[in-house]
C-alpha cells in the first residue's frame, strides 16, 4: 500500500471522525432505548458498590453545580459532549491548516534519518580502525616491557660488576701509603679505612665463591700485615710513654683518641694483637694509677693536723688542763661568762665539736676546687683537717676515674658490663688501696664531724659522677659509705654514753653559767644539723634526738645540784639559751632541736619570772590568786575580813615597788651571761608585774572591798607603766 501524503492522511482522519461521531449517536439512542432490560432485583447487583459510585459522582463539582441549578443530568451530559465535539473539530481544522508545515517537518526528519544512517556507517568503520590500533598498541606495550626488563637486568649486572671491580682493585696509592707513610698522617688513616672496607668486601664475596677474590687476596693480606705491624708499634710506643716519670698521661691518651680507628681495625682483622695492646695498656695504667695515688695519699696524710681526736675526747668527759677539746669560737663573745676548758688553745688545733669553717669543704667553691698539692703545703707549713685531705684525695680519684672510663669506652669500644670490667682491671688495685687506707684510718678515728663531712663529700661526689653519666665507681662510693656510716654512729653512741655516765658531783665547782658540756653539744648539734640539711638522713635525726634527750637529762641533773630553785632556773635558762643561740646560727628555725629548746626556754623563763617576783610582790600575787579563785566560786563574802591585809598590801606596794624593781633588774642582769636574754626576762617580769597589779585593781572593785579608803592610795596603771619603762634596760 502506497504511503499517503500528510494532507490525504488528515482528510481521511476527518472522515473517520465523522463516522465515529454518527456511530456514537446511534449507540446513545440504543442505550436510551434498552433501559427496560435493567433488572434491579437481580441478586448479582451489588448495592454497596452502586452507593460508592453514586457518592463519588455526587462529589464532582460539575455534578453538584448542575444539581443546584436543577438541570437534567442527561441533558447536561449531551451538552458537554457537543462542546467536546466542537472542540475536536476545531482542533482538526487547525491540523489541516498547518498541513504544509507538518509536511515540511516530515521531509526534514527523513533527511536527518539519512544523514544519521551515513554517520552510523562512518562510526562503524572508525570502530573497526580503532580495534586494529588497540591491538597494535598492546603489541608495542608488550615489546616495551620486555625491553625495559632487559635494560634493568643489564643495569643491575653492570652496577654489581662495577662495584665488584672497584672493590677488588687495589690502587697503587693505597699500596704506597700503607707501606711508606707514617701512621700519624691523615692519608694513612684514610687508606686504612679503604683497606678495611676492601678486606670486608672480599670476605663477603669469598663466601659467595667469587673467583676474582683469589686474584687480590694475597695483596690485601700483605697490606694488612704491614698495617697491623705499624699500628702495633705506634700504640705500644704511646703506652710505654706512660711509664716515663713525671709524664702527663692525659696527653698520650688524647693522642690515642685521635686514632681510635686503629684499635677498631685490629679488633676486626687481628684480634690477638688487639688483645695484646689492651693487656699492655691495662697493666701499665693500673701500675701508674696505683703508684700515683699511693704516693699522693701518703704525702697528704703528712700535712694533716698533728692533734686529732682520741678515744677520750668525748662530749661528757670532764674538762682538764691537759688539753682544750674546744677551740674558742665566735659565739663566745655573746656568752663571756661561759664555762670553758682550762687548757690553752693550741696552734692548728682541729676542733672536735665545733664546725667553724670546716663546713666550707662541702660548699660549691671548695668541693670541686683544685686538689691540695702536698709539697706546696709542706713548704708553706699549712695543715689541713682530715675531711679536706679526703676531699682532695677523692676528687682526684673522681676526676681520673671519669676520664679513664670515658677513654676506655671510646678507644676500646666497650659499653655496659664490658666497660665496667675493663675499668675494674685498670682501677681495681687503686680502689682497693683507697678502701684499705680508709678502713685503717676510720677504725682509729674519733672525730665525728670529720667522718660526717666525709659522708656528705661522698654523697655529693656520687651525684657528680651520676651527672657525668659515669657509673664506674658507684660500687666504690657505696662501699665507702658502708665504712663511714657505722663509724659515725659508733662515735655518736660513745658521746651519748659519755653524757649518760657523767656524774654532776664529779665535775668540780658548779655555777649558774652555761656548762661546757652543753656548749659542746650545742656546737656539735648545730654542726651536724647544718651539714645534714642538703642530704637529710633519718638515722642522723634519730641519733641527734637521742643525744638531745641525754643532754636535757644532764642539764636537769646538774641543775638539781643547786640548793635554791632560783639558781636551778638560772642555770637551766642560761644553758637552754646558749644551746638555742648556737643552734639558730646554723640550723633553720623549723628544726626539731630549735623548736624543742625554744619551748624549754620559754617554760623555764616564765617560771623564773614568777620566782623573782615572789619575794618583793609575793603577798600581792598570792592575794590576787586567792581572791580570783573566790570570785570564780562565788564566795565574795569571804573577802570582807581582808580589809587590813588589803590596806597593808596597797601601802606596801606604793612604798617599795621602785626599789624592788631596781633590785630585780640588777639581780637579773647579774644572773644571765647573755645580756639579750636578761633584757628579755626583765621585760617579761615587768609586764607580768603590771598584769598582777591590774588584776589587783580589779579585785578591789568587788563589792566587799569597793568602799575601802586604801583604794585612794592605789597607783594609776598608766602611771605605773610609764615609770616601769624607765627601768627597761637598753642594750
Amino acid at each position: 500500500m502506497a504511503a499517503l501524503r500528510p494532507d490525504e492522511e488528515l482528510g481521511l482522519r476527518a472522515t473517520e471522525m465523522e463516522e465515529e461521531e454518527g456511530m456514537g449517536r446511534g449507540e446513545e439512542q440504543s442505550l436510551q432505548l434498552n433501559l427496560g432490560d435493567l433488572d434491579l432485583t437481580s441478586d448479582e447487583f451489588i448495592l454497596d458498590e452502586v452507593d460508592i459510585h453514586i457518592q463519588a459522582n455526587l462529589e464532582d463539582s460539575l455534578v453538584q453545580e448542575a444539581l443546584k441549578t436543577g438541570m437534567d443530568l442527561r441533558q447536561y451530559s449531551k451538552q458537554v459532549e457537543l462542546e467536546l465535539q466542537h472542540i475536536e473539530h476545531a482542533s482538526i481544522r487547525d491540523y489541516i491548516k498547518e498541513s504544509k508545515n507538518i509536511t515540511s517537518l516530515h521531509n526534514q526528519i527523513t533527511a536527518c534519518d539519512a544523514i544519521l544512517e551515513r554517520m552510523e556507517q562512518m562510526l562503524s568503520s572508525f570502530q573497526c580502525d580503532l580495534s586494529s590500533i588497540s591491538c597494535e598498541i598492546q603489541t608495542l606495550q608488550e615489546q616495551s616491557v620486555a625491553m625495559n626488563l632487559r635494560l634493568k637486568n643489564r643495569q643491575a649486572v653492570r652496577s654489581q660488576l662495577s662495584q665488584l671491580v672497584d672493590e677488588l682493585v687495589v690502587p697503587a696509592a693505597m699500596i704506597s701509603t700503607i707501606l711508606e707513610a707514617p701512621v700519624t698522617e691523615q692519608d694513612f688513616l684514610e687508606q686504612l679505612h679503604e683497606l678495611n672496607n676492601k678486606m670486608n668486601y672480599v670476605k663477603e664475596q669469598a663466601f659467595r665463591e667469587t673467583m676474582a677474590c683469589t686474584d687480590v687476596h694475597h695483596v690485601l693480606d700483605r697490606l694488612k700485615v704491614k698495617a697491623v705491624t705499624k699500628i702495633r708499634e705506634f700504640v705500644l710506643q704511646k703506652v710505654y710513654s706512660f711509664r716515663k716519670p713525671m709524664t702527663n698521661y692525659q696527653i698520650p691518651q688524647n693522642a690515642l683518641l685521635k686514632y681510635r680507628f686503629f684499635y677498631q681495625f685490629l679488633l676486626g682483622n687481628e684480634r690477638s694483637v688487639a688483645q695484646e695492646l689492651r693487656e699492655q695498656y691495662v697493666e701499665t695504667m693500673s701500675k701508674i694509677y696505683l703508684s700515683y695515688f699511693k704516693s699522693y695519699t701518703s704525702r697528704l696524710m703528712k700535712i694533716q693536723y698533728e692533734e686529732v681526736a682520741e678515744k677520750d675526747d668525748l662530749m661528757g668527759v670532764e674538762d682538764t688542763a691537759k688539753k682544750d677539746i674546744l677551740a674558742p669560737c665566735a659565739w663566745t663573745t655573746a656568752f663571756p661568762g661561759t664555762l670553758q676548758g682550762k687548757g690553752p688553745s693550741l696552734k692548728n688545733r682541729n676542733t672536735i665539736f665545733t664546725l667553724g669553717n670546716r663546713g666550707s669543704v662541702i660548699g660549691g667553691a671548695e668541693l670541686e676546687g683544685p686538689i691540695i698539692v702536698p709539697h706546696a703545703a709542706q713548704k708553706s707549713d699549712v695543715r689541713y683537717p682530715f675531711e679536706s685531705l679526703f676531699r682532695s684525695q677523692h676528687y682526684a680519684l673522681l676526676d681520673n676515674s671519669c676520664r679513664e672510663y670515658l677513654f676506655l669506652c671510646d678507644f676500646f669500644l666497650v659499653t655496659g658490663p664490658s666497660a665496667q670490667e675493663l675499668f675494674n682491671a685498670v682501677m681495681g688495685k687503686t680502689l682497693a688501696m683507697f678502701l684499705k687506707h680508709m678502713d685503717a684510718y676510720v677504725c682509729d678515728c674519733y672525730d665525728s664531724i670529720a667522718i660526717f663531712l666525709c659522708i656528705h663529700i661522698v654523697l655529693r661526689f656520687r651525684a657528680i659522677t651520676a651527672k657525668r653519666n659515669v657509673p664506674a665507681i658507684d660500687k666504690y662510693w657505696d662501699t665507702l659509705l658502708e665504712i663511714l656510716w657505722p663509724r659515725f654512729e659508733y662515735i655518736l653512741e660513745l658521746n651519748i654514753q659519755s653524757i649518760q655516765n657523767t656524774d654532776p658531783q664529779k665535775l668540780g665547782f658548779l655555777d649558774t653559767r652555761p656548762h661546757y658540756i652543753t656548749r659542746r653539744y650545742a656546737e656539735f648539734s648545730s654542726a651536724i644539723v647544718s651539714i645534714n640539711q642538703t642530704f637529710p638522713n633519718e638515722r642522723t635525726h634519730a641519733l641527734l634526738g637521742q643525744l638531745q634527750v641525754e643532754v636535757e637529762n644532764f642539764v636537769l641533773r646538774v641543775a638539781a645540784e643547786f640548793s635554791s630553785r632560783k639558781e636551778q632556773l638560772i642555770f637551766l635558762i642560761n644553758n637552754y639559751d646558749m644551746m638555742l643561740s648556737v643552734l639558730m646560727e646554723r640550723a633553720v628555725e623549723e628544726s626539731k632541736e630549735v623548736e624543742g629548746f625554744q619551748q624549754l626556754l620559754s617554760a623555764r623563763s616564765q617560771e623564773f619570772i614568777e620566782e623573782i617576783l615572789s619575794p618583793p610582790f609575793g603577798g600581792m600575787i598570792a592575794f590576787v590568786k586567792e581572791s580570783e579563785s573566790l570570785i570564780e566560786k562565788g564566795q565574795l563574802d569571804r573577802l570582807r575580813g581582808e580589809e587590813a591585809r588589803v590596806t597593808q598590801l596597797v601601802r606596801g606596794f606604793s612604798t617599795t615597788w621602785k626599789a624592788s624593781v631596781e633590785l630585780l633588774s640588777q639581780d637579773v642582769m647579774r644572773s644571765f651571761s647573755n645580756f639579750k636574754n636578761g633584757t628579755s626576762i626583765i621585760q617579761g617580769a615587768l609586764t607580768q608585774l603590771i598584769q598582777y597589779y591590774h588584776r589587783f585593781h580589779k579585785v578591789l572593785t568587788q563589792p566587799p572591798l569597793r568602799a575601802l579608803p586604801a583604794r585612794a592610795e592605789l597607783i594609776n596603771i598608766h602611771h605605773l607603766m610609764v615609770e616601769l619603762k624607765k627601768h627597761k634596760p637598753n642594750f
